[in-house]
């Protein structure tokens, strides 16, 4: 899909496939390489990102793995307070984003740090959706909405909702992100996968964010250390499907899925 995101201003363009890097600041992410929490660390990431090819980098500072128990607000905002300067001043160009579900965060990181894009992940507790979508809104960011609907014609459903409210609000730049890992069984999952291309009918950008998930390695009977080949398969299947954005723990990998599929099909 060609399609341009503005990012404070610079535009990202989205005929070729980008690749989304995860920088986790936590100490429970599910899988543990990606947890990076000292300044040095955080450093090197960020550099790692940009070097393998990754065109933003996705900070996220509190864990959304099943059965984990969400850090407070407070907790949450301090451990991005710290990351953010940091990717900031090692990659000042960079178009970067923040994975929360807080719409107070969402408020801090673009306000304070100027972050370029909110990737929401879910519901908040204690606000409802429309809480999140007149924050984005109201500060002009780019937004990534995750559904967590069971099967394609919900999530469509679900999105062009969504897309109607936050249109009503003024949003301009919005990402579609089917969920996998949220609201599914693992056969769910793969069957949105299947029939992932429909989502082309909403005329919006796809975001798929499968890099080592319990759906590849509970299939695979492997850990999700041991899921990178399974995640690049599946990474290459979305891209077929119409996925104009990979998040992912490796970036290297996904950068060569783009470029291989794209000569295909020049």
């Amino acid at each position: 899909m060609d399609y341009t995101l503005n990012c404070n201003g610079q535009l990202l363009r989205l005929q070729t496939p980008q690749v989304m890097g995860i920088l986790n600041v936590t100490p429970d992410s599910f899988y543990a390489d990606s947890r990076q929490q000292t300044e040095e660390a955080i450093a090197g990431r960020t550099h790692q990102i940009l070097e393998e090819g990754g065109t933003i980098i996705d900070v996220g500072a509190c864990s959304t793995r099943p059965d984990s128990e969400p850090v407070t607000e407070a907790e949450e905002m301090e451990r991005l307070r710290m990351a953010l300067p940091i990717v900031k001043r090692e990659a000042p160009n960079a178009v970067v984003s923040v994975d929360t579900f807080r719409p107070n965060v969402v408020r801090m990181a673009v306000e304070e740090y100027g972050v370029d894009i909110i990737n929401d992940v879910g519901t908040s507790p204690n606000s409802s959706p429309l809480d999140m979508f007149r924050m984005v809104s109201r500060l002009r960011v780019p937004y990534i909405y995750t559904s967590r609907k069971s099967n394609i014609k919900e999530v469509m459903m679900d999105c062009a909702e969504v897309v109607d409210t936050l249109r009503s609000m003024g949003q301009k730049d919005i990402i579609l992100d089917p969920g996998f890992g949220f609201g599914k069984t693992m056969e769910q999952n793969y069957q949105v996968l299947r029939e992932m291309e429909r989502m082309e009918a909403l005329h919006l950008p796809v975001l798929v964010g499968i890099s080592r998930k319990s759906m590849i390695w509970k299939l695979l009977g492997c850990t999700p250390a041991e899921a990178l080949n399974g995640t690049t398969v599946l990474n290459t299947l979305a891209l077929e499907k119409g996925a104009s954005i990979l998040r992912v723990h490796d970036v290297r990998e996904a950068v060569e899925c783009v470029k291989i599929k794209s000569i295909i099909t020049k």
